[in-house]
């Protein structure tokens, strides 16, 4: 059997922690060939402990050795190394979110076409169990036609101390283009593509310039820090549906949770955990699921859907117009609450 050839192209935290641990548990289909990081003592590292033989100080040197590429750096790099993996006849999984700009996406996707290549984004959250189970519900008519979707996506207190993730120039944002994406990402996944066609949105970081912050996830410099940290949002949709959204970082709330429910016509559900409510046989029905044990981690389900349609034996679950819609959309977030009014798309 053919293996896909995989190189990783950035090998810190989301490369070792998801990428790296997914792709050895499908050796059968692909091969870890080579490696690349500015960091190159730990790039070094990363290949000797999982016996990688390429390391590259120079990403595009990888190329001519892979058939693929994750890319695994922050979010300013995205796009350049993706255009020019793809423009190499390298397939790419790029990290999320897929650019920082919807015209660094659309160069990118403009780079896959021409070179007749994959471009797929890291959006694993549609690979969890719960979001799988929620999309065969509402494709088998369970919720009818959506409505209105509701989205928080909240940590206490918890703004990474490590990385560049509080780092505008690097990243682009922060608790939105981090960790929010996630969640809109997934919503306009169950939703079926929606055309949005207005954003208002609110962006805060009073917080996290706070000196003396209690923050759970390490030490950050609250002087420099010049991202968001919490986010609001209510996007309409040309169909009629409304999606209201929050993010945090580092909201004063009691716990973390992470939600998305969504009120249709027929129905409604819940994704985290999954619920389905509707109305039947003279009374309200509530109905919840065993997720089972052993179904695939996300990131090996992402993995392998990847590997596949690379090799030609699956479609991209997550596609880069899918992606580009999501960055469109946490632009006009971004947008609107600079501007303090709504943005019309």
């Amino acid at each position: 059997m053919t293996r896909l050839k995989m190189g990783i192209i950035g090998v810190g935290g989301i490369a070792q922690g998801r990428h790296i641990p997914s792709f050895l548990d499908l050796k059968e289909k692909v091969e870890l060939t080579a490696v690349q990081d500015v960091n190159e003592e730990r790039a070094e590292e990363v290949a000797e402990a999982h016996q990688i033989p390429y390391v590259f100080k120079d990403y595009k040197d990888m190329f001519a050795e892979v058939d693929a590429v994750t890319i695994c750096t922050p979010n300013k790099f995205h796009a350049e190394i993706s255009i020019a993996a793809l423009e190499a006849g390298v397939h790419v999984l790029c990290e999320k979110p897929m650019a920082i700009t919807t015209e660094e996406c659309e160069a990118m996707m403009e780079a896959a076409e021409k070179n007749e290549r994959l471009l797929s984004i890291a959006y694993h959250y549609r690979y969890t169990p719960e979001a799988q189970l929620a999309k065969k519900a509402i494709l088998n008519h369970e919720i009818g036609d959506p409505l209105v979707t509701r989205v928080q996506a909240m940590r206490r207190r918890k703004v990474p101390g490590w990385g560049v993730f509080t780092n505008k120039d690097l990243q682009g944002g922060g608790s939105l283009i981090d960790f929010g994406c996630h969640l809109l990402d997934l919503a306009l996944w169950l939703l079926d593509d929606p055309k949005p066609v207005e954003v208002m949105g609110r962006t805060y970081d009073r917080l996290s310039k706070t000196p003396g912050q209690v923050n759970d996830w390490g030490a950050f410099d609250h002087e420099t820090f010049n991202v968001d940290d919490h986010v609001t949002s209510y996007i309409t949709f040309e169909n009629g549906e409304s999606l209201q959204f929050e993010c945090s970082w580092a909201a004063n709330i009691k716990e973390d949770h992470t939600s998305l429910s969504i009120s249709g016509v027929d129905g409604g559900l819940s994704v985290y955990p999954f619920e389905l409510y509707q109305a039947k046989y003279g009374a309200l029905l509530d109905s919840t699921a065993k997720i089972r044990e052993g179904e695939p981690t996300p990131g090996l389900a992402q993995a392998e859907n990847f590997i596949d349609s690379c090799l030609g034996n699956d479609e991209l679950v997550v596609k880069p117009e899918q992606a580009l819609k999501v960055t469109k959309l946490m632009e006009a977030i971004y947008q609107s609450s600079e501007t303090g009014t709504s943005v019309k798309l």
